[in-house]
């Protein structure tokens, strides 16, 4: 097992591309605590997982506020012992022109997709230092590239993307790698909603599919992959990188 003995975080990671991250790490020998604040959808992952005999738990979290974030990486350590893997995947969406934002909606956005990833790393690094541990930031193509009507989501995850290479430096001198993930479209309940408040949902699907050089997007468990590769000592020599994982709809004219 490629984890064994080690022991994750996973932020958001009661559904979607969190929650295929967990299943895999847990499967792969990893102690895997979930940081969500559905605790339902988390109870759901736990009870499944652990009556497979995987360790796993889940510890509700706001990810955007800092005692909550203390109290996650203090239950990690009294349940686990050490934090070898944080993968910061919580996120949230909403798609409409700038001009149409309040202030508190931008400050939500930004809240949960780029302050949680400041708070976990730093509230995480002395035990990540200890383990020479791995971070994984979930970013988006869009971090990458523009997208129409996605400006403020865009621009968390560009900033994801450039904390991502900062911190690559940082904490190379001890041993602890920082990498993220750009994918494209990827079927979850994040993307699903995202469909669903487009003036042409049925259309939408059609253009998803199409963007994509192989056709349609990528499945949550794909997007596991690359979390579990960035993770573990297959990766050992990578740190500092943007990985797309967009099935080619970044090589478009």
């Amino acid at each position: 097992m490629m984890l064994a003995g080690k022991t994750a975080i996973v932020t958001g990671g009661s559904s979607g591309i969190g929650e295929a991250i967990v299943r895999l790490f847990a499967s792969q020998g990893a102690n895997v605590v979930i940081a969500s604040r559905n605790t339902l959808e988390a109870s759901r992952v736990t009870d499944h997982l652990q009556a497979n005999g995987h360790n796993v738990i889940a510890v509700r979290t706001d990810v955007s506020k800092e005692d909550n974030v203390r109290e996650v990486i203090e239950e990690t350590v009294r349940n686990f012992g050490r934090i070898d893997i944080l993968v910061n995947n919580a996120a949230a969406i909403m798609p409409k022109y700038l001009e149409d934002f309040e202030e508190e909606e931008w400050d939500r956005i930004f809240n949960v997709n780029l302050k949680s990833v400041f708070l976990m790393i730093k509230h995480s690094i002395a035990e990540l230092k200890k383990t020479r541990g791995t971070i994984v930031n979930m970013s988006s193509l869009n971090g990458l590239i523009g997208q129409k009507m996605n400006p403020v989501y865009a621009a968390t995850k560009g900033g994801m993307n450039a904390m991502t290479k900062a911190l690559a430096l940082d904490y190379a001198p001890f041993g602890v790698r920082v990498n993220c993930i750009c994918p494209a479209g990827v079927t979850t309940p994040l993307l699903e909603q995202w469909i669903l408040q487009q003036d042409n949902p049925a259309q939408t699907v059609q253009d998803l599919n199409d963007m994509h050089a192989l056709g349609r997007p990528s499945t949550s468990e794909e997007v596991a992959q690359a979390a579990l590769f960035l993770a573990s000592e297959m990766s050992g020599f990578v740190t500092g990188v943007a990985l797309p994982v967009d099935g080619g709809a970044s090589l478009g004219y």
